[in-house]
Parts: structure tokens; C-alpha cells; sequence
């Protein structure tokens, strides 16, 4: 049941797909976008629509389970969470969300993936679905670096096993790449640099977890070519159209390769 609350749509000048309409709006992925059309949840201009590919014009009026998606412009932002603060829009147990951070935004964003309550660092919000999916998909990869403190004094030859991959549950957790920084047998912990594609639950700290040096302090320092620098814990900016064209261009360009 989606939400009985205000959606946006990005402003198109041609036809779109219905179901890309509606993941641009942000209420939903691309593929369950296509299950409520299929299962006849979707309408446009007060009819039904239940053909996947059904395009649509800039001024058509489409509601999703009797919810209007009301058309606005995309905004970009990028924030440095701090630790202690839920990426979501919502918390159960009142804690502080990271739109709690954003002020007087008017547009409803929503973050791009997450991070750990406990993890610092870069985290994009914004209203455009169809950026979001881009970014967070697997199949387009785009490298996220992480700097962990973590506790012991691994050697080379066991985080070379974070390239080839650490069982954690179901899944294999990887990183793309690794460097130590530092290096502190006296207080036995290690500072690492790790570079990541995917974002699976908890990632850093399972992998991490599974060779036996568990994560003390995390912080995502880099996001494709996107860093923190000018930027103080719980503040943010809007991103720049430039560095919007570029992380997509990145993304599509892996993709293509």
C-alpha cells in the first residue's frame, strides 16, 4: 500500500514510461513500479492502466493507489551524517533521522542506500528515483571508500581475503580494494581505507566481523567522486548540475563497459 502522502515526479518534456514515472517519483523501484500497474493499482487520467510500456505526457495525472504524484523539479543533496542518526525518514523509536538535518527543504527527499546508525560519512538524499536507482543498483557499481578503525593487527595476508570475498550468512561480502593507513600494536587497532561496489546490509562490519576484527568506527569518505571536503559533521549542500552529470555519466559508463 503506498503511502498516503505527497510524491513527486520529476517534470518530463517528452513521453516516459508509466512505470519509470513512477520510480522517478521515488515511492517505489522500477520493478515494483510494474507490479501495481499489473496488478491494476495505477491510473492515468482517471483510467486504469495495467500495460507495462504505457508511455505518458509531461501533463497526464497518474495516481498510484489513489495517491496523486504531483510533478517537481529534482533536487540533489549531499549531507555528511554524523554517528547516531538513522538514515530514513521515519524512526519508531524516535531517534534523530538525517532529514531532521536538512532544515527548511521543502521538497520531500528520501537518502540514496544507508548507513549504519553508528557509521559517519557521505550520504546522498534526493527526490529523483530513477538517480537513486542508478546509484544504489549493483550492476552499476559505482565505488563508495570507506576509512574503518578496527580492532587488532591483521596481516596482509589475511585482508588479501577481502578481495576474494568473506562469507557472512547467504552472502559474499567483498571489497574492490584495501590500504592500511596506520598501524597501532600498542593499543591493537588498525586503520583501513576499503573501496566498495556494492552495499550489502552492514557490509564493512560483517566482512570485517568474519575474518576476526571487528569494526570500531566507520566513516564513507568518498562516493564516486564525490568527498567530504568543505563539509563539517551534520552539514550538507546541494550538489552542483555538473557533479549530478557526472556521478550519472559514471554510473552509466560502467554500465556500458
Amino acid at each position: 500500500m503506498v503511502e498516503n502522502i505527497k510524491v513527486m515526479v520529476i517534470i518530463m518534456n517528452t513521453q516516459e514510461r508509466l512505470q519509470k514515472v513512477i520510480a522517478q517519483s521515488g515511492i517505489t523501484s522500477r520493478r515494483k513500479a510494474e507490479k501495481l500497474i499489473q496488478d491494476g493499482k495505477v491510473k492515468v487520467n482517471q483510467k486504469v492502466i495495467t500495460t507495462l510500456g504505457t508511455k505518458v505526457n509531461p501533463d497526464d495525472q497518474i495516481e498510484v493507489d489513489g495517491v496523486p504524484l504531483e510533478k517537481e523539479t529534482p533536487v540533489y543533496f549531499m549531507l555528511y551524517k554524523p554517528r547516531g542518526v538513522i538514515s530514513s525518514l521515519s524512526d519508531d523509536k524516535g531517534r534523530k533521522v538525517v532529514t531532521d538535518l536538512l532544515g527548511e527543504i521543502e521538497e520531500r527527499v528520501f537518502p540514496i542506500g544507508r548507513l549504519d546508525y553508528d557509521t559517519s560519512g557521505i550520504l546522498i538524499l534526493t527526490n529523483d528515483g530513477e538517480f537513486a536507482n542508478l546509484l544504489m543498483h549493483p550492476r552499476y557499481q559505482v565505488d563508495k571508500v570507506y576509512v574503518a578503525k578496527i580492532k587488532g593487527t591483521p596481516e596482509k595476508s589475511e585482508l588479501n581475503q577481502l578481495r576474494k570475498g568473506v562469507r557472512s550468512d547467504n552472502d559474499l561480502l567483498k571489497a574492490v580494494n584495501y590500504r592500511i593507513l596506520s598501524t597501532d600494536k600498542k593499543k591493537n587497532h588498525t586503520i583501513l581505507q576499503l573501496t566498495l561496489r556494492e552495499g550489502k546490509n552492514r557490509h564493512v562490519r560483517r566482512m570485517m566481523d568474519g575474518l576476526g576484527y571487528p569494526v570500531m568506527k566507520l566513516k564513507r569518505e568518498k562516493y564516486g567522486m564525490l568527498t567530504l571536503d568543505g563539509l563539517n559533521s551534520g552539514e550538507y549542500r546541494p550538489l552542483t548540475p555538473k557533479e549530478v552529470k557526472q556521478m550519472r555519466n559514471m554510473a552509466t559508463k560502467i554500465v556500458e563497459e
